[in-house]
């Protein structure tokens, strides 16, 4: 049976990393989270002092960062320089800042390569935001997984819990102004794929995103 490559792309809170983390696992597939590479170079750049306005300091900031996944007690987790930093990039002043570098051409352009890599044997769902679009635009199937906005305001709300020192109207304000900051920006904006399949999860739960998913891909297998 072949393998091939499905990216799932989409706005924050519309359950992409649990519905990429599910369908992977159905397809026994790896999960690459991709957001979380942009966090890792946010964490970099705040711990430098590195403005994200500073193109050649983010330029000169990305030659000096190794990132890797590994998988640890089932879990996979993400190594910047040989330290595992899964749990501290999910904050959100990390995720704004991942917003505000991700619009920086050196960034994207050192996480490009790393991504393709990652793809080159397929078998491998890719979450992110122009996985479709810009880095596998030859992905045999692609997906653009989204949600009311109302309703991804609760998600990330509920999903931040006692750790979150945010408010449902902070979060939902927060959302709103990445959510134009990542669809506005000139570098690969947030936007569907002309042959992405669009799917709206405010009235589905997880599990049915995910049959719908890997129904989808099984019919391209």
């Amino acid at each position: 049976m072949k393998s091939v490559v499905v990216t799932i792309d989409g706005p924050a809170g519309a359950g992409k990393t649990t519905v990429s983390r599910q369908l992977a696992e159905a397809l026994r597939y790896r999960y690459v989270d991709t957001g979380a590479l942009y966090r890792a170079v946010a964490l970099a750049a705040m711990d430098a002092g590195v403005s994200a306005e500073d193109e050649a300091g983010l330029k000169n900031l990305c030659t000096r960062l190794t990132l890797n996944y590994e998988i640890a007690a089932n879990s996979t987790r993400l190594l910047l320089n040989g330290i595992d930093i899964t749990d501290q990039i999910r904050t959100p002043e990390i995720a704004m800042m991942a917003s505000a570098v991700s619009a920086r051409p050196a960034v994207r352009e050192f996480l490009l390569g790393i991504q393709k890599q990652m793809g080159r044997d397929k078998a491998a769902v890719f979450e992110g935001r122009d996985m479709g679009t810009v880095v596998f635009p030859e992905a045999e199937v692609k997906f653009f997984l989204d949600a009311s906005i109302k309703v991804r305001a609760m998600r990330r709300f509920q999903e931040l819990g006692e750790k979150g020192h945010q408010s449902l109207q902070e979060v939902e304000q927060d959302m709103a102004f990445r959510d134009k900051n990542d669809s506005s920006r000139c570098i690969s904006p947030l936007k569907p794929a002309a042959d992405a399949i669009h799917i709206d999860s405010s009235r589905m739960t997880i599990s049915d995103v995910v049959a719908k998913m890997k129904k989808i891909v099984d019919e391209k297998l």
